[in-house]
Protein backbone atom coordinates (compact mmCIF):
# COMPACT_ATOMS: atom_id res chain seq x y z
CA UNK A 1 0.00 0.00 0.00
CA UNK A 2 2.88 2.17 0.96
CA UNK A 3 4.85 1.65 -2.25
CA UNK A 4 1.38 2.71 -4.53
CA UNK A 5 0.96 5.78 -2.86
CA UNK A 6 4.34 6.56 -3.22
CA UNK A 7 4.88 6.28 -6.64
CA UNK A 8 1.63 8.36 -6.81
CA UNK A 9 3.87 11.60 -5.43
CA UNK A 10 5.46 14.05 -7.74
CA UNK A 11 8.64 14.13 -6.36
CA UNK A 12 9.17 10.28 -6.64
CA UNK A 13 7.83 8.96 -9.64
CA UNK A 14 11.32 8.49 -11.18
CA UNK A 15 12.16 5.73 -8.77
CA UNK A 16 12.59 2.46 -9.94
CA UNK A 17 10.61 -0.54 -8.36
CA UNK A 18 13.41 -1.49 -6.34
CA UNK A 19 13.49 1.80 -5.13
CA UNK A 20 10.11 2.57 -4.12
CA UNK A 21 10.13 -0.50 -2.30
CA UNK A 22 12.95 0.04 -0.37
CA UNK A 23 11.93 3.51 0.42
CA UNK A 24 8.34 2.16 1.00
CA UNK A 25 9.78 -0.04 3.93
CA UNK A 26 11.06 2.74 5.33
CA UNK A 27 7.52 4.66 5.51
CA UNK A 28 4.52 4.46 7.34
CA UNK A 29 0.92 5.98 6.99
CA UNK A 30 -0.10 8.13 10.32
CA UNK A 31 -3.51 9.80 11.12
CA UNK A 32 -3.22 13.65 12.76
CA UNK A 33 -6.41 14.95 14.08
CA UNK A 34 -6.88 18.57 14.33
CA UNK A 35 -5.09 20.39 16.02
CA UNK A 36 -2.28 17.83 16.96
CA UNK A 37 1.20 18.67 16.15
CA UNK A 38 3.20 17.00 13.65
CA UNK A 39 6.84 18.04 14.86
CA UNK A 40 8.09 21.33 16.57
CA UNK A 41 10.56 23.67 15.81
CA UNK A 42 14.14 22.52 17.25
CA UNK A 43 13.31 18.74 16.78
CA UNK A 44 15.39 16.58 15.24
CA UNK A 45 14.60 15.77 11.81
CA UNK A 46 14.61 12.15 10.76
CA UNK A 47 11.45 11.87 8.51
CA UNK A 48 9.89 13.84 5.46
CA UNK A 49 5.92 13.94 4.98
CA UNK A 50 3.59 13.63 2.44
CA UNK A 51 0.02 14.56 2.92
CA UNK A 52 -2.04 12.49 1.53
CA UNK A 53 -6.04 13.91 2.95
CA UNK A 54 -6.16 16.95 4.98
CA UNK A 55 -4.33 20.04 5.63
CA UNK A 56 -1.17 21.28 7.87
CA UNK A 57 -0.04 24.65 8.84
CA UNK A 58 3.85 25.24 8.66
CA UNK A 59 4.33 27.95 11.18
CA UNK A 60 7.27 29.82 12.30
CA UNK A 61 6.82 30.33 16.27
CA UNK A 62 8.21 33.58 17.69
CA UNK A 63 8.39 35.87 21.22
CA UNK A 64 4.95 35.70 23.23
CA UNK A 65 3.31 32.61 21.72
CA UNK A 66 3.08 34.67 18.15
CA UNK A 67 3.46 32.41 15.09
CA UNK A 68 3.84 33.39 11.26
CA UNK A 69 1.94 31.37 9.30
CA UNK A 70 4.40 29.98 6.39
CA UNK A 71 2.48 27.75 4.61
CA UNK A 72 -0.85 25.89 4.47
CA UNK A 73 -0.37 22.53 3.23
CA UNK A 74 -3.05 20.01 1.28
CA UNK A 75 -3.32 16.78 -0.65
CA UNK A 76 -0.03 15.64 -2.16
CA UNK A 77 2.44 18.62 -0.43
CA UNK A 78 5.47 17.30 0.98
CA UNK A 79 7.06 19.09 4.01
CA UNK A 80 9.37 18.84 6.96
CA UNK A 81 13.18 17.09 6.47
CA UNK A 82 15.07 18.18 3.73
CA UNK A 83 17.38 15.43 2.48
CA UNK A 84 19.33 18.45 0.29
CA UNK A 85 20.54 19.95 3.39
CA UNK A 86 22.78 19.41 6.49
CA UNK A 87 20.07 20.47 9.22
CA UNK A 88 19.78 18.42 12.31
CA UNK A 89 16.51 19.95 13.37
CA UNK A 90 12.97 21.51 11.84
CA UNK A 91 13.04 25.00 11.63
CA UNK A 92 9.17 25.09 11.73
CA UNK A 93 6.72 23.88 13.82
CA UNK A 94 4.15 21.67 11.62
CA UNK A 95 0.25 21.30 12.76
CA UNK A 96 -2.68 19.80 11.41
CA UNK A 97 -5.66 22.22 10.68
CA UNK A 98 -7.95 19.55 9.50
CA UNK A 99 -7.94 15.66 10.63
CA UNK A 100 -5.30 14.37 8.25
CA UNK A 101 -3.25 11.21 6.79
CA UNK A 102 0.00 11.44 6.58
CA UNK A 103 2.50 9.57 4.56
CA UNK A 104 5.89 9.47 6.81
CA UNK A 105 8.90 8.34 4.90
CA UNK A 106 12.75 7.75 6.78
CA UNK A 107 14.71 10.81 5.36
CA UNK A 108 18.11 8.56 5.90
CA UNK A 109 16.11 5.93 3.55
CA UNK A 110 15.70 8.54 0.82
CA UNK A 111 18.52 9.71 1.11
CA UNK A 112 20.71 6.60 0.70
CA UNK A 113 18.59 6.11 -2.71
CA UNK A 114 19.71 9.66 -3.77
CA UNK A 115 23.31 8.62 -2.91
CA UNK A 116 22.92 5.62 -4.45
CA UNK A 117 21.57 6.50 -7.91
CA UNK A 118 22.82 10.37 -8.34
CA UNK A 119 20.81 10.81 -11.65
CA UNK A 120 17.68 10.28 -9.05
CA UNK A 121 19.32 12.29 -6.44
CA UNK A 122 19.96 15.35 -8.83
CA UNK A 123 16.36 15.42 -9.78
CA UNK A 124 14.68 14.64 -6.38
CA UNK A 125 17.14 17.65 -4.92
CA UNK A 126 16.40 19.80 -7.85
CA UNK A 127 12.49 19.42 -7.40
CA UNK A 128 12.93 19.27 -3.50
CA UNK A 129 14.62 22.63 -3.98
CA UNK A 130 12.37 24.04 -5.85
CA UNK A 131 9.32 23.41 -3.22
CA UNK A 132 11.29 25.19 -0.51
CA UNK A 133 12.48 28.36 -2.86
CA UNK A 134 9.06 28.60 -3.79
CA UNK A 135 7.86 28.46 -0.32
CA UNK A 136 10.32 31.51 0.62
CA UNK A 137 9.90 33.78 -2.15
CA UNK A 138 5.87 33.80 -1.18
CA UNK A 139 6.67 34.02 2.63
CA UNK A 140 8.60 36.93 1.41
CA UNK A 141 6.17 38.52 -0.21
CA UNK A 142 3.96 38.11 2.31
CA UNK A 143 6.62 39.83 4.69
CA UNK A 144 6.74 42.40 1.94
CA UNK A 145 2.91 42.94 2.55
CA UNK A 146 2.62 43.32 5.55
CA UNK A 147 5.80 45.76 6.30
CA UNK A 148 4.01 47.83 3.41
CA UNK A 149 1.02 48.61 5.07
CA UNK A 150 2.56 49.75 8.52
CA UNK A 151 2.39 52.99 9.04
CA UNK A 152 4.93 55.63 8.62
CA UNK A 153 6.14 57.36 11.33
CA UNK A 154 7.26 60.86 11.18
CA UNK A 155 10.07 61.63 13.72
Amino acid sequence: MAAERLKKQDILQLLRSEQVNLLSEASKTENYSTGEMIYQQGQAVDRFYIILDGQVALRLPGKGGLNVLIDELTKGDMFGGCVTTQLDAYALNAQCTEDSQILVVSVSALKSIMDEDPRIGYIIQSRISEIYFRRYIETMEKLQAIVMNIPAVSL
